[in-house]
């Protein structure tokens, strides 16, 4: 019987969520064998201050129906909950705190978010409260170097990798970076919102669930959005 817990939290501003999102916490989840996979918007993700955000209700509202059909995933609104502002640093000491040494707590990233790691707030710290999880495209290379200055981390290169990962190496005062490409569906908000602006209903269909789709409509969010 396995006695350790598995938990993942994959933070982001999900305006809106899309497929690209679903797919992340529907492959990830069973190759590292999760427990829980948690999805926490952020009220105002720190770097997307100065853009338009749709509203943390709109957000939380859309994340609630794509996923209601999947028992295996669940949102947190730990962070809707806390002052603007709040750091990725700042939510994995709380959840640290919370979930205790019993728990392996893993954080899941784009590989676009990895390459921006050292501009992270406390970043050095960052990696030392959790395991992170980079999906990547196939073929596409992710930066592992030594990231300087005394940082440590031991990259985990699971690449190729379709089968639950089982046991996982030891932990080690280094913070373990698993590298993954078993993400294939490639969309981006930035897609969604256009679609939405210029009522493409087909192409939208292909980027978003029809739940998530038929919301967009009702509400009609991003249709008054300039962005190109």
């Amino acid at each position: 019987m396995k006695q350790r817990q598995r938990i993942a939290i994959y933070g982001g501003t999900f305006d809106p969520v899309h497929n690209g999102h679903l797919e992340i916490a529907r492959r990830v989840t069973p190759l590292f064998e999760l427990d829980e996979f948690l999805f926490l918007p952020a009220l105002v993700a720190p770097h997307k201050q100065a853009s338009r955000v749709s509203s943390s209700l709109h957000r939380y509202a859309m994340l609630a129906i794509a996923t209601m059909r999947d028992p295996r995933l669940a949102i947190s609104t730990f962070e809707l909950e806390r002052p603007s502002g709040q750091y990725t640093v700042d939510t994995l000491v709380r959840f640290r705190s919370q979930l205790g040494e019993s728990t392996d707590l893993f954080f899941v990233m784009g590989a676009d978010s990895w390459v921006e790691i050292t501009t992270w707030r406390e970043w050095r710290r960052l990696l030392t409260l959790a395991n992170f999880i980079v999906v990547t495209r196939p073929g596409y290379e992710v930066p592992t170097g030594d990231l300087g200055l005394e940082t440590s981390f031991t990259v985990v290169d699971v690449r190729g990798q379709t089968e639950p990962l089982g046991s996982l190496p030891p932990s080690t005062e280094a913070a373990r970076v698993f590298v993954t490409d078993v993400v294939l569906t490639d969309v981006s908000a930035t897609a969604v919102r256009r679609a939405a602006h210029e009522g493409r209903r087909e192409e939208l269909g292909q980027l978003v669930p029809y739940e998530v789709a038929d919301y967009l409509r009702k509400y009609k969010l991003y249709r008054n959005s300039h962005e190109t």
